[in-house]
């Protein structure tokens, strides 16, 4: 069933089109609700002027976070929106199996381990690697950081929960499922 098509609802529809070449499958979820949908984009829109922690970090991150919750609607647009930002393929291809793979600086990986520990339920974070990240990329990336895993968990458990899959953005997605699912 679509949304009710009122002017707020309409906005965001045309922001997107314009900006995707399509309406997000979450934006048509939100559209149920206006107050939910009004909420979730005025932070949107908020988050997307966050700076202070580098683009490839911050990618890595939601990706890593979409991978361990399982949304694949996440991982097909996170996917395609950081390719085009210019992160490379191939760390993007290799989140899933970041302990193994080569493709990653050491500050990767240790934003890599700390979105999959905000992630578990219950967070597993431990100070030693609160600590390192603390020291390597200050406290506003630091707490940039962790707001971003935050989001992304908002919005990994909300698609996942509704039901959204893979819009199609990437249409053969080379991001594997992580090892044991």
């Amino acid at each position: 069933m679509n949304p009710p098509r009122t002017p707020f609802y309409r906005a965001v529809e045309w922001y997107a089109k314009r900006s995707y070449g399509r309406v997000l499958d979450p934006v048509r979820a939100a559209g149920h609700h206006a107050g939910v949908l009004r909420a979730v984009w005025g932070f949107e829109r908020s988050a997307a002027k966050w700076n202070r922690l580098d683009p490839t970090l911050k990618a890595l991150a939601e990706m890593g976070s979409a991978t361990v919750i399982g949304c694949s609607w996440c991982v097909d647009f996170g996917y395609w929106e950081s390719s085009r930002r210019g992160v490379p393929a191939a760390k993007l291809r290799a989140v899933p199996s970041w302990r193994t793979s080569e493709v990653f600086t050491a500050v990767e990986r240790d934003v890599l381990e700390y979105a999959e520990a905000m992630t578990a339920t219950p967070p597993a974070v431990t100070d030693e690697l609160a600590d390192r990240l603390r020291d390597g990329l200050g406290e506003a990336a630091f707490v940039e950081l962790t707001a971003v895993v935050a989001l992304e968990n908002l919005r990994s458990r909300t698609n996942a929960a509704l039901g959204l899959s893979s819009q199609g953005f990437k249409d053969s997605c080379a991001v594997p499922p992580p090892p044991g699912s």
